[in-house]
């Protein structure tokens, strides 16, 4: 039986908020009217209008913790290494590996106002299956988006934020386990304090970009999708684009409590707004959650990229087979996309393959190329549903 130990959490931070203004009408003092009447009546006071603040987007999340590790953490040393700074944290209690090991993340500052925000995938860990990367690499590998010299890069010459991927629970986590049961933590799911220093460090490299671009690959993109109510806390008013690639909530059509279970397993279960009852839908899709956060943000646009029979997904991760998956992956991206159809759009190539943005840029679907698709949604020209 494996235990497993919670731990303790705070409430939200205030850290990194940037405060609301109340505008309030000025108070005047009323004057007695001059008259040489008998009649001394006072003028009655102006009316003023008291203007209720604007709504913070996923106030719910906040409400329920999720920020409770911004401004926790700073790194223990940030060093230069071409035209990357690499960021690493010790050991201890806060940012922390899967196996116990160092977490280290990235930036590469080009001067440019557009800034990407990129969070790596690799696999996950629960108490049914282990199959993660365990380990957090310096740099920023030059694969797909990723490469600056890339010919062809839809991302070329932005700045970057890159979180790599090592603690297993989707970058959420915020759970140490005793697999052993020996009376000590040997696994350390330790996304939540990961991503939190990440994105300070973000925040504290690149304060004012003119807009976002949050994506990632596989549990990278699941991960960018958690992410993004902490991304809108820091950077409130920025125009954000999401590309989600290969992270698609499609869950166990025959085991829909799935997704809740991994939720519970990783203390990660903050990030669901408790008053959204379908945000896990009786079939285990998650579909009413990308709603949620489009209902919540409409500085918003998601780009959702996926294989007709993506094997990582459909076989290791969610187990339902490819046919299961391609038929829900359609049902569930037209949901999505009638109910917002200017602010999201898909990609999606036939085929068992997974993940576009670390890959073949010159991949194609329905005869348009990964980088044209993409260009074209950042460009504002020409974004369509592009699919086999």
């Amino acid at each position: 039986m494996i235990k497993n130990r919670i731990r303790g959490t705070r409430g939200p931070a205030t850290f990194g908020r940037r405060p609301l203004v109340l505008a309030l009408g000025a108070l005047i003092p009323f004057l007695a009217a001059c008259s040489d009447s008998s009649d001394n009546t006072a003028a009655a006071p102006p009316v003023t209008e008291e203007i209720e603040p604007a709504a913070v987007p996923f106030q719910e999340l906040l409400d329920q913790g999720i920020a409770r590790y911004l401004g926790e953490y700073t790194p223990m040393l940030s060093e230069q290494d071409g035209d990357v700074v690499n960021h690493s944290f010790g050991a201890g209690d806060g940012p922390l590996c899967l196996t116990g090991g160092e977490y280290t993340m990235a930036t590469r500052d080009t001067g440019s106002e557009d800034l990407v925000i990129f969070l790596q995938g690799g696999g996950a860990c629960w108490s049914d299956l282990c199959l993660a990367t365990e380990q957090a690499a310096p740099g920023i590998p030059p694969l797909g988006v990723l490469n600056p010299t890339l010919e062809g890069n839809p991302l070329e010459g932005m700045s970057m934020v890159y979180m790599p991927y090592c603690d297993g629970s989707l970058h959420t986590g915020d759970q140490d386990v005793d697999t052993n049961e020996d009376g000590e933590a040997d696994r350390f799911h330790r996304g939540l304090h990961n991503l939190s220093a990440s994105l300070d460090v973000a925040v504290s490299t690149f304060p004012s970009p003119r807009r976002i671009v949050l994506t990632g690959v596989s549990a990278g993109a699941f991960g960018a999708t958690y992410a993004l109510p902490l991304v809108r806390q820091l950077y409130p008013g920025v125009p954000i684009d999401l590309i989600n690639d290969s992270g698609l909530g499609l869950g166990r059509i025959d085991q829909p409590e799935f997704i809740t279970q991994l939720l519970t397993e990783w203390n990660s279960t903050a990030f669901y707004p408790e008053s959204c009852e379908t945000c896990i839908g009786d079939d285990g899709h998650t579909t009413d959650y990308h709603k949620y956060q489009l209902e919540e943000d409409d500085n918003l646009r998601l780009g959702m990229m996926s294989y007709t029979r993506d094997t990582v997904i459909a076989v290791t991760f969610v187990q339902v087979g490819g046919e299961a998956f391609e038929e829900a992956l359609i049902t569930e991206l037209d949901d999505l996309e009638a109910a917002y159809p200017e602010r999201v759009k898909s990609f999606v190539a036939t085929g068992p393959a997974h993940t576009f943005l670390i890959g073949d840029l010159n991949q194609t679907a329905g005869g348009v190329t990964v980088a044209d698709w993409v260009s074209s949604m950042l460009n504002g020209e020409g974004w369509e549903t592009t699919r086999d």
